[in-house]
């Protein structure tokens, strides 16, 4: 197969070597912000499997990507949701990705923040099966040295039956983690099955659970993960958090203003949109490490219509985009992923998600980008008047 970026014009991969001050290794400065991207995986599009078969990953087109994200000196946040995680890829897979990846950050000193959760269960499970497939999981992660997230779990969700069995396992979990771990809350935009998740469909009540536990053990908390796309409600909850624990945004709608904080804090961020803006990302958080929160909403405020549109609903089909940009900025050579996936948004959301990343500036070789957005359109919607008026679009907009 070939390598990412190979099909590249040369002189390229300069406009996407990530900034030397946050290269791992690079001119030491402590950073305003602590961030991770949550990062997609590559699929294998030459394996002859089936949508509901074991994912087949390309395991180099996989990992060089994590390069690409440490060397924009972000955090990667493995076999989370971005990476497909209980929508194509499977806990076995999951496995080996944290695996491969830690190996990966250790060579490189990159930082490295990766899934425990459930997904190993049958549907059915009781709730001391979700404690044990929880423990399973969180020994992998602390065995590969990587920070644990401990991620929502569907299981979880449906053994519960109030509060208090939330409060119970997690209460158990922390008190035996090695280290410190990230609490996950994802919102049920993007997986309902996580409906009612910390006992009640009502959100204030389910904000009581959740700092209630946290509370308890604020030692073990690294720091909260929430996935509400409610900027308000997350920085009502970041105010009340015990000192020393982090909240690290994942809201896709509002992160600009979130990570920039306010008089009062601010959050950190574990952001699946990073992905796709890492090299923007890298440019904006620059300029906070910096005491320039002009410069880093300059920088970072116009691509949340970007973000916006791959997160619209259903939101849990913005995988879909976030794999479709890594193909036209030429990270992988093919719009493949694993379960089938990038047929879970229409030609013209993809088209429109190529237009706004191409206004941007995004495309470290607009001309690839360009040919890629093409090929697509003659393969699925025909070289008529919509290939050539999307076309036509992009070059007015860049002139």
């Amino acid at each position: 197969m070939t390598a990412p970026g190979a099909d590249r014009a040369p002189g390229d991969a300069s406009r996407d070597s990530g900034d030397a001050s946050r290269v791992p290794g690079g001119p030491s400065r402590a950073p305003a912000r602590v961030v991770f991207a949550a990062a997609h995986v590559v699929a294998d599009p030459l394996a002859d499997v089936s949508p509901d078969g074991p994912a087949a990953v390309d395991w180099e087109a996989t990992l060089a990507f994590r390069h690409h994200l440490w060397a924009h000196g972000l955090g990667v946040a493995e076999a989370m949701d971005t990476a497909q995680r209980g929508m194509g890829l499977g806990p076995e897979g999951a496995a080996e990705l944290i695996r491969r990846t830690a190996a990966e950050s250790r060579s490189v000193g990159g930082d490295l923040a990766c899934g425990a959760g459930t997904d190993q269960l049958v549907p059915g499970a009781s709730r001391a099966e979700v404690v044990a497939a929880y423990e399973e999981q969180l020994e992998l992660v602390e065995s590969c040295g990587a920070r644990p997230i401990l991620m929502a779990s569907r299981a979880l969700a449906a053994a519960a039956r109030g509060p208090e069995d939330y409060a119970e396992v997690y209460g158990r979990l922390l008190r035996q983690a090695a280290r410190p771990v990230i609490l996950h809350w994802l919102g049920p935009m993007f997986d309902p099955a996580l409906t009612g998740y910390w006992g009640s469909t009502d959100l204030d009540a389910a904000t009581e659970t959740f700092l209630r536990v946290i509370a308890e053990r604020p030692d073990r908390v690294d720091g909260v993960k929430v996935s509400l796309l409610d900027a308000g409600r997350e920085t009502a909850l970041r105010r009340r958090l015990p000192p020393g624990v982090r909240c690290y945004t994942g809201d896709d709608f509002h992160y600009p203003e979130l990570i920039e904080g306010d008089e009062h804090g601010h959050s950190d961020a574990l952001l699946g949109v990073f992905d796709p803006l890492a090299p923007l990302a890298a440019r904006a958080l620059r300029s906070l490490d910096e005491g320039d929160p002009a410069g880093f909403r300059a920088v970072l405020d116009p691509t949340v219509p970007l973000a916006r549109h791959l997160f619209e609903a259903p939101t849990r089909f913005y995988k879909t985009g976030v794999v479709f940009l890594a193909w036209l900025a030429g990270h992988q050579d093919h719009f493949t992923m694993v379960g089938g996936l990038q047929s879970a948004r229409s030609l013209p959301h993809l088209r429109r998600a190529y237009e706004l990343a191409d206004g941007l500036g995004l495309f470290p070789d607009p001309a690839l980008a360009e040919a890629r957005m093409g090929q697509l359109l003659a393969v699925y919607g025909g070289r008529g008047a919509y290939a050539d008026t999307a076309a036509h679009d992009v070059r007015e907009a860049r002139a």
